[in-house]
């Protein structure tokens, strides 16, 4: 260990490891949800969720993919997972041609209705129901601090607040 390092104290400490425990926990136990209840992985369930949200229910591909933090390769492997399903389509896009857009059906749109309730019941129950207002507001101002420092391009604009 060198000495120029500056250390955490041992409250950024544990802060630190209370975020890393949160970050490691949290995924499994809503993709579990999901699976349990909807047969979606959280993967397909948020993909399904940014097109339900878009103008038309549409988005280029590199966009999907960048909302979900995700490679295109994989967002395509999922996305011909979700047309076997009837949930999305794909086609080139207007716009740049060497693109595709997906789309999102009716199917898909019924698909996303019924797996928001339990979804949204799951993050009430493992984040919300633990929190008073005041720490909603804290756990607010600091998920936007970090993401301006992490994404200051806003690579991922589908999920970025105010």
């Amino acid at each position: 260990m060198t000495q120029d390092a500056q250390w955490l104290t041992p409250q950024e400490q544990r802060a630190w490891r209370a975020l890393l425990a949160t970050l490691m926990l949290l995924p499994p136990a809503l993709n579990a949800q999901l699976e349990r209840d909807s047969g979606l992985s959280a993967f397909e369930f948020g993909v399904l969720a940014m097109l339900s949200e878009a103008p038309n229910r549409t988005l280029r591909m590199g966009q999907l993919a960048a909302a979900n933090d995700s490679s295109l390769s994989r967002l395509s492997h999922v996305a011909k997972r979700l047309e076997d399903r009837g949930a999305i389509f794909r086609t080139p896009s207007k716009e740049d041609r060497r693109a595709n857009d997906a789309t999102l059906t009716d199917i898909g749109f019924e698909i996303v209705e019924q797996a928001a309730p339990g979804h949204v019941s799951a993050v009430r129950a493992l984040v919300f129901d633990q929190l008073n207002d005041h720490q909603v507001a804290e756990l607010t101002q600091i998920g936007d601090a970090l993401r301006r420092n992490l994404d200051p391009e806003r690579r991922l604009p589908f999920i970025q607040g105010p």
